[in-house]
């Protein structure tokens, strides 16, 4: 089949990790079912596309936002946003999609809108509990609304599919990768704080894994993500109390850290949950206080009501709470295990295929028309 005589899905995703990586695994799965994609992102997006296969065409939108910018910069985001759907509007006609599917994040705007316009077939995928604001837009103007966190709040009148939230192929080739449960041997701990927010993790988590007893400290191995305005200042604590840590900003082998971790410190956003439940791992989850809606907090239910996770709010996040944390999980291997059998019993490594189902059956709805 010749190139253009492919199906062809756009995706369109904002600029965040947890927009991005269910995106990606959209992607990876809709090339192996022999479609064409394309990735519609802005700058920051830009920036999770290097995991993406090469074949998806990558489309950089500029994004319009009232969240950030001063009064002038928020009076040109409605003619920046019409401009970006008509011009995307363009694009669709010359290279028509079969399917369009928003991810959520303002950058999926021009996407979604041009596709309302056009009247394509089009859908979004919710990863939170809780719609975000681009989403909540396009519920009612959508054929198909999933959703990757259950139950997710959602419009009066909106129906939707619990697909799950779609893992990367890194992820998903370390499903329920077996767990070594704590000892009196090398141990890993990764603290992963997402794109937003993780500075108090930066303050909290160095100095409550400090206060460990020696015993246990002389076995660990700290994997943290820490922001670049933190990163020496963590690192410099690490070295002085005798800590062997790997400090960066970003981690692009999250997998197999997660994978090799006896715990994992980490906020609550959707794609962190996802990998969490399909790989197995016990977690301490500190939701994002500021998070539109606590989606959060609805995001670490799942793990937590199924005992595979201690959900630590921000405002009972002490130095002394998270030490007593971390050492009920690593002073008790029994348990540990069970946590981690918990968080695989909540996964849904299925969901990329889930997802790029519904795209397929929008896309011969369609067709039969």
């Amino acid at each position: 089949m010749a190139q253009q005589d492919r199906p062809l899905l756009v995706i369109a995703a904002g600029g965040t990790g947890g927009h991005m990586f269910p995106a990606q695994s959209l992607a990876e799965v809709m090339l192996r079912r022999g479609w064409r994609v394309k990735l519609s992102t802005d700058a920051r997006g830009a920036r999770y596309t290097g995991g993406f296969p090469h074949s998806v065409e990558i489309e950089q939108v500029s994004s319009a936002t009232f969240a950030r910018g001063g009064l002038l910069s928020k009076a040109l985001v409605p003619f920046r946003v019409a401009g970006g759907i008509l011009g995307m509007a363009v694009g669709m006609l010359r290279d028509r999609p079969d399917v369009v599917v928003g991810f959520g994040g303002y950058p999926s705007i021009p996407a979604l809108g041009a596709a309302t316009l056009l009247r394509l077939p089009r859908m979004i995928h919710e990863q939170n509990g809780v719609l975000g604001r681009v989403n909540q837009i396009f519920a009612r103007r959508v054929d198909a609304v999933a959703c990757g966190t259950w139950p997710t709040a959602l419009p009066e009148g909106v129906e939707a599919v619990h697909t799950g939230n779609p893992v990367r192929l890194a992820v998903q080739d370390r499903q329920g990768a077996a767990y070594i449960a704590p000892g009196d041997y090398p141990m890993s701990l990764l603290v992963i704080g997402g794109s937003q927010g993780a500075r108090i993790l930066s303050d909290v988590v160095p100095p409550a894994i400090a206060a460990l007893p020696m015993e246990m400290l002389r076995h660990l191995r700290v994997s943290h993500q820490a922001r670049e305005e933190d990163g020496e200042r963590v690192a410099t604590f690490y070295a002085e109390n005798g800590i062997d840590a790997d400090v960066r900003p970003f981690f692009h082998d999250i997998p197999a850290r997660m994978s090799e971790a006896q715990l994992v410190i980490s906020r609550s956003g959707a794609s962190s949950v996802a990998d969490l439940s399909v790989i197995g791992r016990p977690a301490i989850l500190i939701p994002f206080a500021a998070a539109t809606g606590d989606h959060q907090s609805a995001n670490a239910r799942a793990l937590t009501e199924a005992g595979a996770a201690i959900r630590m709010p921000e405002s009972k996040l002490t130095v002394e709470a998270m030490t007593d944390a971390i050492r009920s999980v690593l002073d008790h291997p029994e348990g540990a295990l069970q946590m981690s059998q918990a968080a695989l019993s909540v996964g849904r490594p299925d969901a990329a295929e889930a997802l790029a189902a519904m795209v397929e059956t929008l896309a011969d709805k369609d067709t039969s028309r």
